[in-house]
């Protein structure tokens, strides 16, 4: 109804301007006579294009097409009405051309501004400007505007979008959606004018470098930043403000999506039987994700973690994978267990990612170290060769690099246990090392979050600790890849990148929390821990590299061990843990790895 008294008054006006507000007689017996038609064809097409079924306050450019064809449908029929009834009927026009033309235009600015207008004026009381967060979008293509209109549609948002930027130049001095578009290098002066609350990254294929720059110049000047999730996450097609989620430490600190040859992991894991070990884990729960997108005939989950395990499995049978997937509890370190365990499944490739990792533990605790690390790896791998398995792969770390802790020399033992038993054995022992996942269980990121949300202090062993980063899924992305790689023997160390000083990571944490140093959370440095390093190595400097197919994979050329002197050594190490005498068990692990140097007080003077 509102519509039609919009039309309405577009028809009496069209007259008014055409004959310049003095109306003929006749035309206005014309105009009279035609009315109920123009009603009733009007009507008709707005009910036909439910052009009165939109929600106002959420007008959008949709509505504003539909608006459009009807109009224009309507009063195309009027000029089809006019030639008939003057060709065909009695050589008379119903009204003027010029009439229909000039109430078109003015009927279609009409609809479409009321509507306008009715949207602002909701926003406007509902949300007040003097209230609003001023928020700038990254990305002032498709995504930059759905990002946009996602935003003012919201009633519950308190944002107002004042600009949008972009590093392609061409699109400078030009409007998206009524809003200016600047050009990136302009982002600089717009934050430190203190005139932006937050920043929206509406590209999702912004490379991971670029992405990193934005991010950390806006944490300069404490403004809030938010991304837009890929399309493939919205709901029915449709962004969700709350789908706009906050920037994570690990946005800022992850790189660009390595590039992996699906065909070639598919021919190696499809229709295969894969064991994992320590599946419950950061890294083995991702290996067993990513190696079910490469349909395996079967993948046996095994872990001694049962409420891990149990929750792994509840994630994985959501996707209807009944028959693929097999959840064994057990303990690798148990010989006759883990037998049984391979004689019945009989697994092609093995993933061993069991491990005690944690560096202080394994410090108090040699004994178990050795136990899981050393004996679980030789238990394992004898069996994998007993039962012929294809390839046998060894999760190690870069703390067997140089090893000044427990935990890093009993990686190492178990490093040149598979490498020199690869030389004597049909079954291709392989062996990946890398440092520090983001986010896995344990590590440094869920400790700073839990430590922020209770207030600080945030606690770090020393101001120029730095370490090595990459996110858990490009980790066992590479891990998949060695695995592809291999032919047996091989150390192949990923590249980790720039390391990172623990202290800036802190920085950065607490600024993407919306806090200050220092007034809101309290940084307190505790000094370094037994076993800990300052810095970490991914190789030695005795060690060199070959390079391999994919860039951010070398092969570590380390020294070769006899399996023989290899073997007889661990399993004296083994028997050393009936003893559970700490400094015998650490005393044999330096005499077995000459650049083991203990940094724990304890153990830094024994014999070797």
């Amino acid at each position: 109804m509102v519509d039609l008294g919009v039309c309405s008054f577009a028809f009496v006006l069209a007259y008014l301007i055409r004959f310049e507000f003095n109306i003929p007689s006749l035309e206005i017996e014309l105009a009279k006579a035609f009315f109920p038609i123009f009603l009733g064809i009007r009507a008709l097409s707005f009910i036909l294009g439910r052009t009165y079924a939109g929600i106002i306050r959420y007008t959008s450019t949709q509505d504003t097409m539909r608006i459009f064809i009807v109009l224009s449908t309507g009063s195309v029929a009027f000029g089809l009405l006019n030639q008939l009834f003057f060709h065909y009927v009695d050589g008379k026009y119903l009204l003027p051309n010029s009439i229909i033309i000039i109430e078109y235009l003015l009927s279609l600015f009409a609809m479409i501004v009321s509507r306008i207008a009715v949207k602002v004026l909701y926003l406007e009381l509902k949300t007040p400007s003097k209230v609003r967060k001023r928020v700038v979008i990254f990305g002032a293509g498709e995504g930059g505007m759905i990002t946009k209109r996602t935003m003012d549609r919201d009633s519950s948002s308190d944002a107002e979008v004042i600009a949008f930027f972009d590093d392609d130049k061409s699109k400078t001095g030009k409007k998206l959606e009524g809003t200016d578009i600047y050009h990136a290098p302009r982002l600089s002066d717009f934050l430190s004018s203190g005139k932006v609350d937050e920043i929206v990254l509406a590209i999702t294929s912004l490379s991971q470098k670029r992405r990193s720059e934005i991010i950390a110049e806006a944490l300069n000047y404490n403004v809030r930043v938010r991304q837009i999730p890929p399309a493939s996450r919205w709901i029915g097609g449709e962004l969700s403000n709350k789908q706009i989620r906050d920037i994570r430490i690990e946005d800022l600190l992850g790189r660009d999506t390595i590039d992996l040859d699906d065909a070639e992991l598919t021919d190696e894991f499809k229709d295969k039987v894969i064991l994992i070990t320590g599946a419950a884990g950061s890294i083995g729960s991702e290996l067993a994700r990513q190696c079910l997108s490469y349909e395996p005939r079967k993948l046996i989950l095994l872990d001694q973690a049962e409420s891990a395990l149990f929750d792994l499995d509840n994630e994985l049978h959501e996707k209807d994978l009944s028959g693929v997937i097999d959840i064994v509890i057990a303990d690798v370190r148990q010989e006759d267990r883990m037998k049984r365990v391979m004689e019945y499944f009989k697994p092609e490739l093995v993933f061993h990612a069991s491990a005690y990792k944690h560096v202080p533990l394994m410090e108090n605790n040699p004994t178990e170290a050795v136990l899981t690390n050393v004996k679980g790896t030789k238990v394992l791998a004898d069996l994998a060769e007993e039962f012929g398995t294809k390839k046998f792969i060894l999760i190690s770390t870069d703390k067997a690099v140089n090893p000044t802790s427990v935990m890093g020399s009993t990686k190492r033992v178990a490093e040149m246990y598979v490498q020199s038993k690869n030389d004597q054995s049909s079954t291709a022992f392989i062996t990946t090392r890398f440092g520090n996942v983001l986010g896995s269980n344990g590590s440094v990121i869920p400790i700073f979050k839990k430590q922020i949300e209770q207030g600080g202090p945030i606690t770090i062993t020393h101001p120029e600790i730095t370490r090595y980063f990459m996110t858990i899924p490009e980790a066992v992305q590479l891990v998949l890849q060695a695995c592809q790689m291999g032919k047996g023997g091989e150390i192949f160390a990923f590249d980790m990148g720039e390391s990172v000083r623990i202290v800036d990571l802190a920085l950065n944490m607490i600024k993407l929390s919306g806090l200050e140093v220092e007034k809101d959370i309290q940084i307190k440095f505790t000094g370094l821990r037994p076993g800990e390093k300052l810095f970490e190595e991914v190789l030695s400097d005795k060690e060199n590299t070959i390079s391999t197919p994919h860039p951010k994979i070398v092969i570590a050329k380390v020294r070769a061990n006899s399996f023989d002197d290899v073997n007889a050594n661990v399993k004296e190490l083994i028997d050393l843990f009936s003893h559970q005498n700490n400094e015998v068990l650490v005393s044999k692990l330096k005499s077995m790895i000459p650049e083991y140097l203990s940094n724990n007080s304890v153990f830094e003077n024994l014999d070797r």
